[in-house]
């Protein structure tokens, strides 16, 4: 099997576009590093093709982005438009273009990074969410094709990335909620092909284990997708079993649904959403919500892929962006 800047990667424990940057002998990357890269590719007896070599350094100063949405709700979602502006607030920065598509599945997001990565319209690729086997982690890294996931991947150590800590914003969340003196707290979660909405599982329960409270399977739910019909569909669901003292939910879309459902049903239920949406606070009642910052991980996704792109050296590989937890009236 031919080597690749891949291998080469791997073995001096620099990224694949650091490779491609000491190739192209770019003068931002420190002689240290060069000097581990020639090591490796020597060891390899790795040779670079001087064709696909100057292909690669014909910069089209345009960025990529993969939307995982129908075209229908494409904009429904406030997260997408508040991260696709802090992604553009970076590129223009750095006078880079972005070009969006979206996908209906995991297959449809493949199928346009594959044209991305063959035309080579882009330099780079954003991902805006990571899915559990990921078809497009899985194909940009086999092509050693520059790209950042908004979204912890499951190998965090060879792929740049950006997320908020979904475990701890959610356990200190439900820890909230307890010492309102809520016992019974209802879960509407998003897929579970999603890792954030894993990780956001995982800190539900374990804030409530740690309390000596017991998981309760008919309060948890795990909706289709992240809209107010299923937050509604979801909240019905618990209702029809057992009405809980509060509901944690990982959307603010979901959030939504479970207040229309309570008001229509004159039920008392603590509510909470996860994003922060600027329309949280304009509900009846208002939604606590958890902030995400949205922007600020577009931000730092179009940061850290741009400084890969320009042999620029990251500290690290991925950022993880803070979140904060937003108390209204919902939870009063």
């Amino acid at each position: 099997m031919a080597i690749t800047i891949k291998d080469v990667a791997k073995l001096a424990n620099v990224s694949p576009s650091t490779v491609s940057r000491v190739i192209s002998k770019s003068p931002r990357i420190s002689e240290a590093t060069k000097q581990l890269v020639y090591a490796a590719m020597d060891e390899l007896k790795y040779k670079p093709n001087a064709i696909a070599r100057n292909l690669a350094n014909a910069s089209t100063k345009t960025l990529g982005l993969i939307i995982p949405n129908q075209d229908e709700n494409l904009f429904k979602n406030p997260f997408f438009i508040q991260a696709m502006r802090g992604i553009s607030i970076y590129a223009q920065k750095k006078n880079y273009k972005i070009m969006f598509n979206y996908g209906a599945s995991p297959e449809d997001e493949l199928n346009f990074v594959h044209e991305f990565v063959n035309s080579k319209w882009v330099d780079g690729v954003i991902l805006l969410t990571a899915y559990e086997n990921d078809l497009c982690i899985e194909y940009l890294n086999h092509e050693s094709f520059p790209f950042v996931v908004v979204g912890r991947p499951y190998n965090i150590h060879d792929i740049m990335w950006v997320d908020n800590d979904n475990f701890q914003a959610t356990y200190n969340l439900v820890n909230t909620l307890i010492q309102k003196s809520c016992q019974e707290i209802g879960f509407i979660g998003g897929p579970q092909k999603y890792i954030f909405s894993k990780d956001r599982l995982e800190g539900y329960k374990r804030a409530l284990e740690l309390r000596n409270l017991s998981v309760h399977p008919e309060l948890v739910i795990e909706a289709m997708d992240f809209t107010e019909d299923e937050g509604y569909r979801a909240m019905a669901e618990i209702c029809s079993r057992s009405i809980p003292h509060a509901v944690v939910t990982t959307d603010d879309l979901l959030g939504f649904g479970v207040l229309k459902y309570i008001k229509e049903h004159g039920i008392k239920v603590k509510v909470t959403g996860f994003n922060n949406i600027p329309l949280s606070e304009y509900q009846q009642p208002a939604l606590t919500s958890v902030d995400i910052k949205a922007e600020d991980l577009g931000y730092n996704a179009a940061k850290l892929l741009i400084r890969a792109l320009e042999g620029m050296e990251n500290p690290v590989n991925h950022y993880i962006v803070g979140t904060e937890l937003v108390e209204r009236e919902s939870t009063a």
